[in-house]
């Protein structure tokens, strides 16, 4: 065997095998997506007959989200999560390190995510309407005012984003 030919037999079993390999991982890359197509994985725990939580799983999904649902309550996730119960509604989260607590619309997640401030988390307490998941046309056109708090290390809360509402 010349040494050519050895050179482009390997140069074929490499790129065989890189192709193979890549075949084999192809299944993986799908299901998350690649690039600008990634979807950013996210854990809920939610209860398993809470309507307005599958309607913010749906958000979560629509917005670039790969969502995995615990359908065991959220008490105990809170808890351990490190969330004052005062901030408490009825589905949490946990993303990028972060706690995710109530109807937090998936932009201000993504902006927490990219911004990365030193914090527990984020929290929308109660379930005001109007709010991702407590939107649907059971409610109407209302809207109501709500903020999205960033939970800070010592306990407390500073207003993230300020949702305005809507006269209806």
């Amino acid at each position: 065997m010349t040494n050519s030919a050895f050179t482009t037999s390997n140069h074929t079993r490499r790129t065989l095998l890189a192709a193979a390999l890549a075949a084999g991982l192809a299944p993986a890359f799908a299901q998350q997506g690649t690039g600008a197509n990634k979807k950013t994985p996210i854990e809920v725990w939610k209860d398993p007959s809470c309507g307005c939580c599958k309607d913010w799983v749906s958000h979560l999904e629509s917005n670039g989200f790969a969502v995995k649902v615990n359908e065991t309550g959220n008490n105990a996730a809170r808890s351990r999560l490190g969330i004052d119960r005062k901030f408490g509604s009825c589905h949490t989260a946990q993303v990028g390190g972060y706690a995710i607590e109530g109807h937090v619309p998936a932009s201000d997640i993504q902006r927490l995510l990219k911004e990365k401030p030193t914090a527990v988390g984020l929290a929308v307490p109660g379930m005001p309407v109007g709010s991702p998941g407590m939107d649907g046309p059971v409610y109407g056109d209302r809207k109501d005012a709500y903020d999205v708090l960033l939970l800070t290390r010592d306990g407390g809360a500073k207003v993230f984003q300020r949702y305005a509402g809507a006269k209806v």
